[in-house]
């Protein structure tokens, strides 16, 4: 059941809101009841197999956290601390990299002439790397402060939360993070919940605005970036037009999830931070990363780089820690050596910027100029992020670079990409991914007009809809 599924949209969605606003204001135990009994609908329609380790993740969380907060000082949460850490690691290891942990070594065995391991085919629980990292993030602030977790059912409402157990953002249980606009915390939130009227009308029209973007743009530039990533020797001209269509796809894509779920949760009485910020109009990498994926981003900044010493320990220990985080950060995304390679990507190019002094060797160019080029260095690591595996990576960036193809041709996919169509809708996702304004600021002073305008692509993305097959949200996968 997604959220661009017929099912979600004309049956569940409809029917949560009806339960959650009939239920009194002072009713908040029945309300998030309401909210639990939703939010187990809605993963268990999903997969029913993994329902019970969702849950029994989030039971196992709060009583190692209400074990912590009961001591009085860190040496005596150490052990629940370090306990809750490797199962929820584990855990995560276990169903998303024990395959490519065996692959790897089969292929080391098998280059010394061995047959290898027998290896396991195991279904990746829908949600998971984003639902561990939840509860991570607020093991760890039980440990570090001791707060208490308040009621299970509070907990299980959030760990499970339907609008963001499938990809996020990663918000926090009891603490919020220096980018979350000084919101109540997820805690607070469920204990006092703001349903007014304002605030559901503009929950309502940013989902709408995310159910737009992922419909009439991320779906249907993905046909362009398919049509090159699948064809085996693009022409040089084509293997941009592909890198470019898949950066604008991602983006269009995660992003129009992201809005489709802060809207959900204004509708439900709960704001979530922005999880992005016009990141394709970064000047620096460093910008890039302030702008994408916020939660995540944030995340590994708090639970990793800074307890890892940060920029704290010297020039060599800040290197070495930013290309953990972001071989970690790849590793998170998927279990394979292109994610790996994107990850140390990216942390290569941080670490050259700190050793300009946090700048860029073009940082006294205009500003426009800034921005192209860190997009293009996006796009080049997004090449990464699509590709199957790293030779086939490193087979399109060179066509990208020296236009070398192996059957020696201009170009295959001409007729294909190189028509009104697909060139209108590049240029359309040009100009609206480079505007300042996000999806979250244009809703906050709604107007008659811009309702009529949303309710016309509402209208427009649903038409589109019924007339073609279901395309799933590309971070589903992760």
């Amino acid at each position: 059941m997604s959220f661009t599924s017929h099912l979600f949209l004309f049956y569940f969605l409809p029917l949560v809101l009806v339960a959650t606003y009939a239920v009194p204001r002072r009713q908040v135990t029945a309300r998030n009841a309401v909210l639990l009994a939703a939010n187990c609908l809605f993963y268990g329609w999903l997969d029913i197999r993994f329902m019970g380790l969702l849950l029994l993740s989030a039971v196992f969380n709060y009583f190692v956290s209400y074990a912590m907060s009961r001591k009085a000082n860190k040496t005596g949460r150490f052990w629940w601390f370090a306990l809750a850490l490797g199962i929820n690691l584990g855990c995560l290891g276990f169903f998303k990299y024990a395959l490519f942990i065996g692959k790897s070594l089969n292929s080391v065995v098998s280059a010394f002439g061995g047959s290898g391991f027998p290896l396991i085919e195991l279904v990746l629980p829908i949600g998971i790397s984003f639902y561990t990292f939840k509860v991570i993030s607020h093991v760890v602030d039980t440990y570090r402060t001791g707060r208490r977790p308040g009621s299970l059912l509070n907990f299980l409402c959030y760990v499970s939360f339907f609008p963001q157990v499938l990809s996020g953002p990663i918000q926090r249980y009891a603490t919020t993070d220096a980018m979350a606009e000084s919101l109540p915390s997820f805690a607070e939130q469920l204990t006092q919940r703001t349903l007014t009227l304002d605030r559901i009308a503009q929950g309502i029209a940013l989902f709408m605005l995310g159910f737009a973007k992922k419909i009439l743009l991320a779906d249907v530039i993905a046909s362009s970036a398919d049509a090159v990533f699948s064809a085996s020797d693009p022409g040089v001209l084509d293997a941009w037009f592909g890198a470019l269509a898949y950066t604008f796809q991602l983006y269009f894509d995660f992003s129009a999830y992201s809005d489709m779920a802060i809207g959900l949760g204004l509708m439900l009485g709960i704001a979530c931070a922005r999880n992005f910020n016009a990141p394709y109009r970064a000047v620096s990498i460093t910008d890039f990363w302030r702008r994408w994926h916020v939660s995540l981003s944030s995340w590994f900044r708090d639970y990793l780089y800074i307890p890892l010493g940060g920029n704290r320990r010297g020039t060599t220990r800040v290197y070495l820690n930013l290309v953990i985080v972001f071989l970690l950060c790849g590793l998170w995304h998927g279990a394979a050596w292109t994610f790996v390679f994107w990850g140390i990507y990216h942390g290569l190019l941080l670490i050259l910027e700190r050793a300009l002094g946090r700048k860029t060797f073009y940082a006294g160019l205009p500003k426009r100029i800034q921005i192209a080029m860190i997009f293009i260095l996006i796009s080049i690591g997004w090449v990464f992020f699509r590709s199957p595996t790293l030779a086939d990576a490193l087979h399109r960036l060179t066509i990208m670079f020296t236009g070398a193809t192996a059957q020696g041709g201009a170009g295959l996919l001409t007729g294909q990409l190189w028509t009104r169509g697909p060139i209108i809708m590049m240029m359309l996702c040009a100009v609206l991914a480079f505007q300042p304004r996000q999806g979250c600021d244009w809703i906050k002073d709604l107007t008659w007009i811009k309702l009529l305008v949303l309710v016309i692509l509402f209208v427009l993305a649903l038409a589109t809809l019924f007339a073609r097959s279901f395309t799933s949200f590309l971070y589903f996968q992760f």
